[in-house]
């Protein structure tokens, strides 16, 4: 049992590219700790979280092109976790189960606030605390903007037909998803973009070294639930509709997003340019 715990975890490593390891102290206190704080600081690929319940040390082992220590950090803690760098809020906290609820370091609020983390933000300064999340809001937003607007000159390309024009949109949507700085993003944005980010880099490249319009849209497809995932927990400043088309891919449907409430098919073009509803209203 041990050596196969201990082969799953060299072959999750041997998977991460460019990988770098670190040693943290991360504050827990049992075996349910251990498999939260692990599942949160996990991500396929990405990095690997190893944490002894017993030294409270854990091991990080990250893509140094895709992400950072403190990444990893902010999703333990936002799982109810401090380490030397991040304090939980404590609301989520106080949600541990009994077992899990151990001795809180102090000192680390402060270091929340030096890292541009102030996860307990609203409990002192009003005034202060909405200036920052309103500058916190517009940067996210702008982070982001790019990419969905990108997206959406894909998705009407398609509804053109013009593969050539998709592939050099395509091409702009991958620039601009790589220039993203997920220090910027808020916590739930960069969960979703964690969770996302490979598909999308590797669809948008697909529809962009593609000249086949049947396969841009085949990859749209699979985009467009990425990006989903993405404008659900994204600020827009105007309503972003979710539509279905029930015909596509044999009858099994296909989704994208749009900017206007009217449907307007990216997957058959003018040869049934209307078919699809809208099932969702994102705001």
């Amino acid at each position: 049992m041990v050596i196969a715990v201990l082969l799953s975890s060299i072959n999750g490593f041997a998977q991460i590219k460019n990988a770098k390891t670190e040693t943290v102290k991360i504050y827990g206190n049992c075996g349910m700790c251990k498999t939260t704080i692990e599942k949160a600081g996990n991500v396929k690929k990405v990095a690997s979280v190893d944490w002894n319940k017993d030294t409270k040390m854990a091991t990080l082992t990250y893509d140094g092109d895709k992400t950072n220590q403190d990444e990893i950090l902010k999703r333990i803690a936002l799982a109810g976790y401090d380490s030397e760098k991040f304090r939980a809020p404590d609301d989520v906290y106080a949600k541990l189960a009994g077992c899990c609820q151990y001795d809180r370091p102090v000192k680390t609020v402060a270091k929340n606030k030096e890292a541009g983390m102030d996860m307990n933000a609203g409990q002192g300064n009003h005034d202060h605390s909405q200036m920052a999340a309103n500058k916190d809001a517009a940067q996210n937003q702008s982070q982001l903007k790019a990419v969905f607007d990108n997206y959406f000159s894909v998705k009407d390309a398609l509804i053109k037909t013009d593969a050539a024009t998709a592939s050099a949109n395509a091409a702009e949507l991958a620039a601009s998803l790589k220039a993203v700085d997920m220090n910027k993003l808020s916590a739930e944005e960069h969960t979703a973009w964690m969770k996302v980010m490979q598909d999308l880099t590797a669809n948008a490249e697909s529809i962009s070294k593609s000249k086949d319009v049947a396969k841009q849209r085949s990859a749209f497809a699979a985009l467009s639930e990425s990006i989903y995932t993405l404008a659900k927990v994204s600020k827009q400043d105007t309503p972003i509709y979710y539509q279905h088309c029930p015909m596509y891919n044999g009858g099994k449907g296909a989704n994208w997003l749009s900017k206007e409430n009217a449907v307007i098919n990216p997957y058959y073009g003018s040869q049934m340019l209307t078919c699809g509803s809208t099932v969702e209203t994102i705001k």
